[in-house]
């Protein structure tokens, strides 16, 4: 017999112990009947751990055979039927089973309340609460809990109020339940009237005000309590840790991070993680580098942080060593790691790795995941390849907000305006409400399709929305809309009576239309307001001497470029560039730094002649330099986009699309001279300039010659 209890105090099942062991016992007459209930109580037990097994591995109706079996069940079953139910979002069997039970306790009435508040159904706790016939401080809390999720502030605390006696735990709900609901004010008055609090209590206080743009007040908060010789948890020193990386308080970062090493938790992976997003907003590479090598660590929370680190100070090559490094320790990488690599991407604009991480994606079954498509559609946008952003958006099981708002922009900034306007339509009877986002990308698609009227109905629509706010993007967009249409006088009125002061970003979409218009008198007024906001906006005085320039009014622009000199102004130079096999190569305007650049001209000059035979003649007015009519052609002829583009001609397979990006605006005559190339070489030629995307297929643009 101690054999026995020895056994069955270990855990063990009565079938795992030796049958001379029973047979011993068998033969002492006076301990049979203890015997029986040592085997009654192992197979109680052995069927409560079945239950409970197949419970937690969601295998209701196995659970529930073996619940039958039990004859009659107590209580403490019931409950973790109930409980099985409710998770499984299977109210209606939790309530039949609950109104089944012969005898109720109070642990089962708050299982059942909290359950119905769970799985929604907020009416039919509030009434089982009513019909407790004793309530506990439990009690009350689960109410509270459940009118605080679904943001019923005032039934809550009006419960709250009602309450004969609170324990801390009902206290640190309300508070919990005022920062989720955005309630900063009064969950700071009620922290303030604790009668007792403890570290859970110091701890939502300081999560809260962190979470509702109040880290500086979080980091006074966590003073105050080690002053009050409490001893942070991990969860605290995590929040701590979060809140100093948002205002990256450096030092005191420093600080705390040594207090996290005395206390031990240096080696808690949520410690690690938000340690290396805290060095890595502080721009601190090596640190948090050093926090990730002190330990190897399998856990993907970490890894991701250290992705996010490093995407954060735009080292994305080597951010993408940390996946593949990951993927090849097999660790399996969540949403966020996903996410996070493909920003990556997207900061080295290279579709080519995209893809591989897409292909890693599909592999483990996030090929509809909402997070996943969201970035997928903006790398694949940004990388010219709208057509795998409109697949990957498609591809999305159940779209939120941003997945709208980016392929609305994606579509904008590709130049397709009627499919901005289809997904518009789309997006509000899929019932989503659209914002600021939404407003800026439908008047950018209006912009640069040509689409005025609709622009204004949309302005007018949005400025009586209550719930978006009319921002300087958006006015800047409708004087882009009305600039583009030649309006510029009306611009300009509009700009005056704005609802909201305008910045220079405002006056220089003016500015950039009278360029475009070659309206000098308007264009002299905005450059001063730009000028009188921002003396050394650098956009200002290229745009207003590139305007003199196309007029051929040389002694303006020598009276330009002499006051840029004074102020120290330099103007950006124009860049393009292309990859090919996962290489980036640069050109400026007549470069000859390239390795190929003998062929890279023999080609261009090919090309020059091919152009002449199509009936093309260089357009001299954007040539920005006061030289003789031989020389302009010679200097249109070798801007950076046309070397990138004879580069991607000679160095990619015959057929294959070209994609090819600029820092600044593509000149009128280039874009002029692409459409023919493409047409000539009959390859799609993608240019992405400083403003949209431009699809050149076989003689035309996708902009309409309108951008």
């Amino acid at each position: 017999m101690p054999i026995f209890r020895a056994i069955f105090a270990a855990g063990k099942l009565a079938r795992e112990v030796p049958c001379t062991s029973l047979i011993g016992c068998a033969n002492i007459g006076q301990k049979r009947s203890r015997c029986s209930s040592f085997l009654s109580k192992s197979g109680e037990y052995s069927l409560q751990s079945t239950l409970s097994t197949h419970l937690k591995n969601q295998r209701l109706d196995e659970a529930c055979q073996i619940f039958n079996k039990t004859g009659i069940p107590n209580a403490h079953l019931y409950t973790k039927m109930i409980n099985g139910y409710c998770r499984n979002n299977r109210l209606n069997d939790a309530l039949l089973l609950f109104y089944k039970m012969p005898i109720r306790d109070t642990v089962v009435w708050n299982s059942i309340i909290k359950g119905c508040s769970d799985c929604g159904d907020l009416i039919m706790a509030r009434n089982l609460f009513d019909e407790m016939p004793e309530r506990n401080v439990v009690s009350w809390t689960t109410m509270i809990n459940g009118y605080l999720r679904f943001g019923m502030m005032d039934v809550a605390e009006t419960l709250f109020n009602e309450m004969s006696f609170r324990d801390v735990v009902s206290w640190n709900s309300m508070i919990y339940g005022y920062f989720s609901n955005g309630e900063v004010g009064k969950a700071c008055e009620l922290f303030e009237k604790m009668p007792c609090r403890n570290v859970i209590s110091w701890t939502s206080m300081i999560s809260g005000l962190d979470q509702n743009g109040r880290s500086n007040e979080a980091l006074t908060l966590f003073r105050q309590m080690v002053g009050c010789a409490l001893e942070p948890t991990s969860d605290t020193l995590c929040c701590v840790v979060t809140a100093c990386a948002k205002v990256s308080a450096f030092e005191q970062g420093l600080q705390i991070h040594a207090h996290i090493v005395k206390m031990g938790y240096f080696l808690d992976d949520f410690i690690s993680a938000s340690l290396i997003t805290f060095y890595a907003k502080c721009k601190q590479v090596e640190n948090f580098c050093k926090v990730f090598h002190e330990r190897g660590h399998d856990n993907v929370v970490v890894w991701t942080s250290l992705l996010t680190g490093y995407n954060l100070n735009f080292k994305h090559e080597d951010a993408l060593k940390v996946f593949s490094d990951m993927m090849k320790r097999g660790g399996l990488p969540n949403q966020s790691s996903f996410t996070s690599v493909l920003n990556s991407c997207c900061g080295l604009v290279d579709s080519g790795r995209g893809k591989e991480v897409h292909a890693a994606a599909i592999k483990l079954r996030f090929q509809t995941d909402v997070f996943v498509c969201n970035s997928l559609v903006v790398l694949y946008s940004r990388c010219g390849s709208i057509r795998d952003g409109i697949a990957a958006f498609r591809g999305i099981l159940e779209k939120n907000l941003v997945s709208w708002n980016s392929i609305i922009v994606a579509c904008a900034q590709h130049g397709y305006g009627m499919r901005v306007l289809s997904f518009f339509c789309q997006m509000i009877r899929s019932n989503v409400e659209p914002d600021e986002i939404t407003f800026t990308g439908l008047l950018y698609a209006c912009s640069h399709s040509g689409m005025a009227r609709k622009g204004r109905r949309f302005f007018q629509y949005f400025t009586q929305f209550k719930s978006v706010e009319i921002k300087l993007e958006h006015c800047a967009c409708m004087v882009d809309i009305m600039g583009r249409c030649g309006e510029l006088e009306e611009a300009e009125d509009f700009i005056k009576n704005c609802p909201i002061e305008v910045n220079s970003m405002v006056w220089l979409a003016l500015l950039s239309a009278c360029r475009m218009h070659f309206n000098s008198e308007i264009a002299e007024r905005a450059a001063k307001c730009i000028l009188d906001l921002d003396p050394h906006c650098s956009a200002a005085y290229i745009l207003l001497s590139n305007l003199y320039a196309s007029s051929s009014r040389w002694m303006d622009v020598s009276r330009i470029r002499w006051e840029m000199r004074k102020r120290g102004i330099v103007k950006q130079q124009g860049c393009s560039w292309v990859t090919v096999k996962g290489t980036r190569h640069e050109f400026l305007s007549e470069d000859r730094s390239h390795p190929l650049t003998e062929e890279i001209y023999q080609h261009l000059e090919w090309l020059d002649g091919k152009l002449k035979e199509f009936g093309y003649a260089p357009d001299k007015g954007f040539a920005l330099h006061d030289l003789e009519d031989e020389q302009k052609e010679a200097v249109l002829s070798r801007h950076s986009e046309r070397l990138a583009i004879a580069f991607g001609l000679i160095s990619t397979a015959e057929g294959s699309p070209i994609i090819v990006m600029k820092n600044l605006r593509v000149c009128g005559d280039c874009h002029s001279a692409i459409k023919l190339i493409a047409r000539i070489v009959g390859r799609e030629i993608t240019l992405r300039d400083s403003s949209r995307f431009h699809h050149f297929t076989d003689g035309i643009c996708s902009c309409g010659d309108y951008w």
